[in-house]
């Protein structure tokens, strides 16, 4: 692995690529409006200790590939950058609050998708090589 995040109690390289649109799918994210959205973000991934592994704001939507802590949540994550960032760019740019009368600048919901340097493959072949055959006390994990 080429990161790993590590403290006293665990070693983990938890990722996931997450998209979430600008409702009605208008196409608002252009020039500055697309640039401050991109600080916003920035700014939320450095203060939750989160790591962009790459992303794109398109003119409506969002892709991050980002890399974060066990104690987080997608869900929490989703939220957090949606509402600071809809806050935000309706307080900075005005113009914003005319398309988006009801203050909801993010359209409901977002695509989530795991995301690692394994596959389904490689870890049965782990798991198969721990296994002991012999153990009568069903202590593994088979499903037949």
């Amino acid at each position: 692995m080429d990161y790993q995040r590590s403290n006293g109690h665990s070693v983990s390289r938890l990722t996931a690529h997450i998209v979430w649109v600008t409702k009605y799918r208008f196409p608002v994210l252009e020039g500055d409006i697309k640039l401050r959205c991109r600080s916003i973000l920035l700014q939320i991934c450095q203060a939750e200790d989160i790591r962009i592994l790459k992303g794109v704001v398109s003119k409506d939507h969002v892709h991050m590939h980002i890399e974060y802590r066990p104690n987080q949540d997608i869900s929490s994550l989703v939220k957090l950058f949606k509402g600071r960032s809809s806050r935000k760019l309706q307080i900075e740019f005005p113009e914003l609050k005319q398309r988006y009368w009801g203050r909801h600048f993010w359209a409901i919901g977002f695509g989530c998708w795991s995301t690692g340097n394994i596959t389904d493959e490689m870890l049965n072949e782990y798991l198969e090589h721990h296994r002991n055959p012999t153990d009568q006390d069903q202590s593994n994990f088979i499903i037949e």
